[in-house]
């Protein structure tokens, strides 16, 4: 498996990548909410929550091919 500049391999890298990613953007959409709330449009405070939900799902996905591959010899720091 290809290993990036990290000393990880690629996949898991960007696993970590993703999901990191998805859960710092659901941090930020709950302001998003806060504000169409305060903005009384309910319609796109609900469409902030549908992102939300979808990116916490992503997160969650990720941690289990994560968790998968950590119980292989598919991630971790490269042996050299």
């Amino acid at each position: 498996m290809a290993t990036g500049e990290t000393g990880f391999d690629d996949v898991t890298y960007d696993l970590i990548s993703v999901q990191y990613h998805a859960l710092k953007a659901g941090h930020d959409y709950g302001q998003y909410v806060r504000d169409a709330d305060n903005a009384g449009r309910q319609d796109i405070a609900d469409f902030f929550r549908g992102v939300m939900e979808e990116d916490s799902a992503r997160a969650r996905q990720c941690h289990q091919f994560i968790k998968e591959l950590s119980g292989s010899d598919q991630s971790g720091p490269a042996v050299s």
